[in-house]
């Protein structure tokens, strides 16, 4: 996160020179997903499917490269849940296979890559922290996620004397290439709110917003409403009623997750699509998807009465939470049935909370625009 607003005014425009977006344009009203023969993901653990666990980090990741994490799928790979992510639905939908992390070795890389990085930061640690806040655990930033995607591109997509990239063949791979950019940002926000209140960390709101990107069609997330996650219902419990909504989620940090998102989407809306008028750039509204899912949680399967409480945990309590003993650590326990709880560690979902999140976001209204045409999800 910027020490300012003024540094962050130009900062916040990263800029992938890929390709340039003055080729054909992608029809923003909704293009065909046939077309779509690729995914480039950058992002968090939201989206991470094995990455992180290449780097062996000491410290509280350590605990997805054991079970329960993976029990769903059968074995642990690295993603931050019982199973499926987002992205590997997303993946499915598309007739795609996985995507494969970027750091695996001896992987096909040939319908896409995986460049996040579970507790990736959208701004690189000296330029968001300046000492300020303390980040217990900081992956690789956006930036250097940007950069393994530029080295990539340059390295597969060579001249014949191997020493230039071939611009016309990258900007032939993007032009049918879907790129996910997130969520990232709230990592930024985790790592400062934690001993911090609301008041203190708005100011840093500025320093993580948008990306420009030089690709046809691109999906920018938003955040979650963080006010209804386990380990902040826990971390910032209230004793006054008020502090709560109707859903039981916490005000204050939903207005911050909600401010955060309408300064993403105005950066959508007035500077990048402006700019590159060719891409189809789409927001995911993972904002009001996830309030929706709450809101529906029973007729999606979902125990109601668990909807804001950890699978995995330790604590027992409203929302079986304990940053002391997170899933995986001595004391904890996953539950008997994942498919019933929306939230699997109380940081990161399920895989049906994430199958529900794919089907409303990806198929339904909270793409803006739909640029992907995928058959309607049951």
């Amino acid at each position: 996160m910027a020490s300012s607003a003024a540094y962050f005014a130009f900062s916040v425009l990263v800029t992938l020179h890929l390709c340039c977006c003055h080729g054909q344009a992608a029809d923003a009203a909704g293009s065909n997903s046939s077309d779509v023969t690729a995914i480039y993901s950058l992002g968090d653990s939201i989206t991470d499917t094995g990455n992180l666990i290449k780097e062996a980090p000491p410290g509280m990741f350590e605990t997805i490269k054991h079970l329960p994490y993976g029990i769903t799928f059968g074995y642990p790979t690295g993603r931050c849940s019982d199973g499926l992510l987002m992205i590997d639905f997303l993946a499915q939908d598309l007739g795609l296979p996985f995507l494969n992390p970027y750091l695996g070795k001896n992987k096909s890389f040939d319908h896409g890559v995986n460049f996040a990085v579970a507790g990736a930061t959208a701004m690189d640690l000296t330029d968001q922290f300046s000492g300020r806040f303390f980040a217990p655990f900081s992956s690789n930033s956006l930036n250097v996620q940007l950069r393994w995607f530029k080295d990539y591109m340059k390295s597969t997509f060579s001249t014949d004397e191997g020493n230039s990239p071939d611009q016309f063949h990258i900007r032939k791979r993007l032009q049918s290439s879907l790129v996910l950019i997130g969520e990232i940002g709230g990592n930024d926000y985790n790592y400062a709110l934690f001993g911090k209140s609301v008041s203190e960390v708005e100011k840093l709101i500025p320093g993580v917003e948008v990306l420009e990107m030089g690709a046809n069609r691109v999906i920018i997330p938003g955040n979650f409403p963080i006010g209804c996650m386990p380990t902040y219902l826990t971390s910032k419990r209230s004793s006054e009623p008020s502090d709560y909504d109707a859903t039981g989620c916490l005000r204050e940090l939903n207005r911050f997750a909600a401010k955060h998102n309408a300064r993403l989407r105005r950066a959508i809306a007035d500077e990048l699509r402006p700019s590159y008028p060719a891409a189809a750039v789409a927001y995911a509204d993972y904002f009001n998807s996830f309030l929706a899912l709450l809101d529906a949680a029973g007729e999606l399967g979902f125990d109601a009465g668990s909807a804001r409480r950890a699978c995995c945990g330790a604590g027992g309590g409203e929302y079986n939470y304990d940053p002391r003993r997170m899933c995986g650590a001595e004391g904890a326990a996953a539950c008997a049935e994942p498919e019933k709880y929306v939230s699997w560690d109380g940081v990161h979902m399920t895989q049906a909370a994430y199958r529900a999140m794919s089907r409303l976001v990806y198929h339904g209204m909270y793409l803006e625009p739909q640029i992907l045409s995928l058959a309607d999800a049951p």
